[in-house]
């Protein structure tokens, strides 16, 4: 069998849903892969490394949803890109805590976060109100995902998808509220 990068994302990515971060290791996870330890090692040099290539192949996935969702509006734009951040941190909420809780490497292909920094900077704020706003937004959407993963099983999603599109519609408006007088 050969190993590939995305078999081993892939399965990290499985084994972080089902049992955490702190329990991922490379001997398990090559045990899951049926593989050795030494060709897991020649693919992905450290769990480091493969959390970094976890971190970014979730992140890549808001990226994907975002790009589908370009926008001309600075609000439906921050709209697109707060729903797909809840979108995959719906689909994997341990991974999303686990890539939004690290620090983008360098290289690293644009970020959700920057995304919304330059549609709140295209609104007319500056740089301090667009990290401010930023933040806000993900931090909602963030507890939105904790509540989710949190939620019992067999419990109705449709209040929170509700719920969740309130918070959202409450935070655009109190942001518009703010846009600078020329830009509005």
């Amino acid at each position: 069998m050969r190993l590939t990068r995305n078999q081993i994302i892939g399965t990290a990515i499985e084994l972080i849903e089902r049992d955490g971060v702190a329990a991922l290791s490379m001997p398990g996870l090559a045990s899951e892969l049926g593989c050795g330890i030494v060709p897991l090692y020649d693919r992905v040099p450290s769990k480091a490394a493969l959390l970094e290539r976890v971190a970014a192949a979730v992140m890549g996935e808001i990226e994907l949803a975002v790009r589908r969702a370009r926008q001309p509006a600075w609000n439906d734009r921050v709209r697109a890109q707060a729903r797909a951040l809840r979108d995959v941190g719906r689909a994997y909420p341990r991974c999303t805590v686990l890539a939004t809780a690290r620090p983008a490497a360098s290289g690293a292909p644009q970020t959700a976060g920057e995304h919304a920094l330059g549609a709140l900077c295209d609104a007319g704020f500056g740089g301090p109100d667009s990290a401010r706003i930023a933040s806000t937004f993900f931090a909602y959407v963030l507890g939105a995902v904790l509540r989710d993963a949190c939620q019992a099983p067999g419990l109705p999603g449709e209040r929170n998808d509700e719920d969740f599109e309130f918070g959202l519609d409450l935070l655009l408006r109190a942001t518009a509220e703010l846009l600078p007088a020329q830009a509005s």
